[in-house]
């Protein structure tokens, strides 16, 4: 069965519209507003394996806060949409990624129970490209959008790191091997939800 999920959110802040292959190869279609933020976008995409198509608009007259959570938001939810029961799935994940001077680790559980833990001490100054910039502390605001859409336990860290740049896309890789494993099918039990409880939700 195609595990592939989109889903388009509209308000008056932001109109988000995402496709996710759980099962792709790591394609992407990316038409989003921050430079960025679409690289991690794409990271997150290529080391996850999923094929990930995002469109995306809003308020960033006001702040990028609002379209970094609502994207968050967003994919988490294609991921619960395309995992529908979660039969067969392994349901938890964990990875390392080295980046030069940075070491970041991230574990994910699809319990049905959305809780963040973020400790990446970011300083809170903004990357600045040319003429466009990132806040750096909307990073944690995409999680946790990510964690209530995906319903998931998701613990982030940056176990030593210099560079914000290099310890946000270090957590996106992490994030995404992590959720690669998590997503997994599992041979032994195709048809079992991984859980006593008998539901994920």
């Amino acid at each position: 069965m195609d595990r592939i999920a989109e889903i388009r959110r509209s308000t008056q802040e932001t109109d988000i519209f995402i496709r996710l292959n759980l099962d792709g190869s790591g394609g992407i279609s990316l038409e989003y507003p921050i430079g960025f933020m679409k690289h991690m976008l794409a990271t997150f995409a290529r080391h996850g394996l999923f094929d990930l198509e995002v469109q995306a608009s809003g308020d960033l007259a006001v702040d990028q806060h609002h379209l970094l959570e609502d994207t968050g938001i967003v994919l988490g939810q294609c991921f619960t949409r395309a995992l529908g029961e979660k039969r067969g799935i392994l349901r938890t994940g964990s990875g390392f990624f080295p980046m030069d001077e940075t070491l970041a680790r991230a574990a994910v559980d699809l319990s049905g129970r959305p809780f963040l833990v973020f400790d990446a001490k970011l300083s809170g100054i903004p990357l600045i490209s040319g003429t466009s910039s990132f806040q750096t502390d909307t990073v944690e605001d995409f999680w946790q959008g990510f964690t209530q859409g995906a319903a998931a336990t998701v613990h982030l860290d940056i176990l030593r790191g210099r560079s914000d740049h290099h310890q946000i896309e270090a957590l996106f890789k992490a994030a995404a091997r992590a959720l690669k494993a998590a997503v997994t099918r599992d041979p032994r039990a195709p048809e079992l939800v991984p859980s006593t409880k008998g539901v994920l939700v």
